[in-house]
């Protein structure tokens, strides 16, 4: 038994030996040289290319079978700048020969050096990637019998190991004729390592885009003795200008029809003001805090189908705003969405540009040069998308007002996209709204209806506007509806009603007593007030109505123990022009509410006009002139007597004033001309 294994181990290692003999003959003997003709018209007639292999082929046989070849050139087409689609410095491979006769394939290397890429379009759109290979002239008729499933799912090889897989200094290229654009990515590098079926293979990608540099690392696999056949684990790292890490990791499941996947993906905290400075860029839209945009942060599960994907378990930060999201999509060809966020937190403020500088004197004047109409907005997605959304946020701030407990449900169907409802907390008092935006049509066409109650004017309208124009408790109820999706378009075509009820409040910056009394108003002998003038109410309602963008109010009224005022006009929306007319009901006295002193004078009716920005005041002198006098004795109980009014001419004009004794003679000759009898 002994001797017949010796001779067995010398036969075998004289054939190991003969062979090696034979591999070295064969080298030197045989020039491989004059087959590149051959090779490369089988290469060319396979890709409808040309091709032409520029340098050496060097082969090896034992106990690496393998071959070099150098100066690789696969052409484009006529018709295009580039040459070259495809060219490669050096492409080597090496492979041992014994194994292969047991189905295990031993990689020792295999290395592409200097592969470049050109993605070129022409002028026609054409790209010189299309049409590679020559189409089959018929369709492949159908194999009568249909292969063993066993055999059909086995791979050719039992093992696969690489020692050395790589590509060096890659480059692709995109040129695009059409636009006149090129951009490149450079210094291209791939290296696995540990490359077979029963590891994880470790993955190492660099490369340079617009001269940022991009990383990835990580492993894949294993892979199985059946790759395709069984899930595939991942864990990769993706590192962006050493500014951005983000990390994949999870399976991918190819042998799924379709295929599954469930991943976790995150992305560590950056700067996305420090990245967008690095890509040499600037942001679009400078936010008023230099400071936001400095810090962003997300982490979420995405599993699914590439026909249903589901996220779960977000979680998003944007500088000190946190929140936490799900959501589903599915029917990406309309798509099907399904969305639930959470905030904390955010003041919007920050995000958005500061308030332009306001122009003043003549730059105030010059009305905006006429621009060409915005473009349509294409609504045929909205149409289709069907959703299901909830927006939830402990606190939000924009344009300076403040909110909390902010709810919103939306959904669309149809074209037809439903608010119901949105509710929120504000300055001690609450919001609730339903609305509908109807995109069938290619002008949308929207409705809302709004309900406040509690709502404290005076803070709010300082937040919004930072100006004091009233105070109170604010209860209202508002339908609007309106046509179009530019803001002339929809003051335009602007309708609804609604009422609005303020109580216990104050008109500030107008004060109707003073506006409506003839002595010191529209006779010119008023005092500028220490303080800033206010109309004090316990009730003011405002029922409107609006068609056409025009508001109108027929029975405003404004309520006050002292006072009772009424108000009718409109509002020209798409002008910004105002028509109103304040007439006073009925006075017993003009103390106004919170007033501490006894003022005295007639109520005449107060004339509202002029702008938006800059309105009018006047009182109606002429009015007041067309209406019948009370009798004597009313109107004895209405006016004070010559002593208060001289009394009052006194504190208004300054002691030892040269006008003086004139203003006041003046103010006693036009009393004797009244009916009220004798001095």
């Amino acid at each position: 038994m002994y001797k017949a294994a010796k001779w067995i181990l010398a036969i075998a290692g004289a054939v190991v030996v003969l062979i090696a003999i034979a591999v070295i003959v064969l080298t030197m003997l045989i020039d491989v040289e004059k087959y590149k003709p051959q090779i490369e018209q089988q290469v060319a007639k396979a890709t409808g290319r040309t091709f032409t292999l520029g340098g050496d082929l060097k082969p090896s046989f034992f106990p690496w079978i393998g071959i070099r070849l150098s100066d690789l050139h696969l052409g484009n087409p006529a018709g295009y700048k580039e040459k070259d689609f495809i060219s490669v410095a050096a492409l080597e491979v090496r492979v041992k020969l014994l194994p292969l006769l047991s189905r295990k394939i031993e990689v020792k290397r295999f290395v592409v050096n200097s592969p470049r890429i050109v993605l070129e379009k022409r002028k026609d759109g054409r790209g010189g990637w299309e049409d590679i290979g020559k189409p089959a002239e018929k369709a492949a008729a159908p194999a009568k019998e249909q292969p063993d499933t066993a055999a059909k799912n086995a791979l050719p090889i039992k093992q696969l190991m690489v020692g050395e897989f790589s590509i060096t200094d890659g480059k692709i290229v995109w040129l695009d004729q059409t636009t006149g654009t090129r951009k490149e990515i450079n210094d291209i590098s791939l290296a696995l390592t540990d490359v077979s079926f029963d590891k994880a293979i470790g993955v190492a990608f660099s490369a340079l885009a617009d001269q940022k540099r991009v990383q990835l690392k990580g492993t894949v696999g294993p892979m199985g003795t059946r790759p395709g056949k069984s899930p595939i684990p991942l864990d990769l790292a993706i590192q962006l200008l050493d500014q951005v890490d983000t990390r994949v990791a999870g399976r991918i499941d190819p042998s799924a029809a379709p295929l599954t996947f469930d991943l976790s993906i995150s992305i560590a905290e950056f700067s996305p003001r420090q990245l967008i400075t690095r890509l040499g860029g600037k942001i679009p839209l400078e936010p008023a805090d230099a400071k936001a945009l400095n810090a962003v942060a997300l982490s979420f599960k995405l599993n699914g189908t590439p026909e249903r994907v589901v996220v779960s378990g977000g979680k998003f930060k944007l500088d000190d705003a946190h929140a936490d999201f799900s959501a589903q999509a599915g029917e990406f060809d309309k798509p099907n969405l399904k969305i639930d966020l959470q905030l904390d937190r955010i003041d919007l403020d920050r995000y958005l540009p500061p308030p332009a500088a306001e122009k003043t004197g003549a730059g105030m004047e010059k009305k905006p040069e006429a621009s060409a109409p915005a473009p349509k907005t294409d609504y045929s997605p909205l149409r289709r998308m069907v959703l299901d959304a909830r927006v939830r946020a402990g606190a939000l701030k924009v344009k300076n007002a403040r909110m909390q407990d902010i709810e919103v449900k939306i959904s669309a169907r149809n074209g037809m996209i439903r608010l119901d409802p949105l509710s929120l907390k504000m300055y001690t008092g609450n919001v609730t709204a339903t609305g509908t935006v109807d995109v069938q049509k290619d002008q949308p066409a929207t409705s809302l209806r709004l309900a406040l109650n509690g709502i404290q004017a005076g803070p709010l309208v300082q937040d919004l506007m930072a100006k004091e124009l009233i105070e109170g408790a604010l209860a209202a109820k508002i339908d609007l509806n309106f046509i179009g999706d530019a803001p002339d378009a929809i003051r335009r075509t602007i309708n609804g009603k609604g009422d609005l009820n303020f109580n216990d409040g104050a008109i500030v910056g107008i004060d109707l007593a003073s506006m409506v009394r003839n002595v010191q108003t529209a006779f010119g002998l008023g005092q500028k007030p220490k303080e800033k003038p206010r109309t004090d109410f316990a009730e003011l309602l405002l029922p409107f109505t609006i068609t056409g963008g025009v508001f109108k109010t027929d029975a405003s009224k404004l309520n006050s123990p002292l006072m009772r005022v009424l108000a009718a006009g409109s509002a020209d929306l798409t002008k910004e022009t105002l028509d109103f007319r304040v007439e006073p009901k009925f006075v017993a006295t003009i103390q106004g509410q919170g007033d501490t002193s006894q003022r005295a004078g007639l109520m005449v009716p107060v004339i509202v006009s002029g702008t938006f920005e800059s309105p009018k005041f006047k009182p109606d002198l002429a009015a007041i002139l067309k209406q019948p006098l009370p009798d004597k004795e009313a109107l004895q109980k209405m006016v004070p007597s010559k002593e208060k009014i001289e009394e009052d001419i006194q504190k208004l004009i300054p002691p030892k004033d040269q006008t003086q004794e004139k203003i006041l003679e003046g103010v006693k000759g036009l009393f004797k001309g009244l009916p009220l009898g004798k001095e």
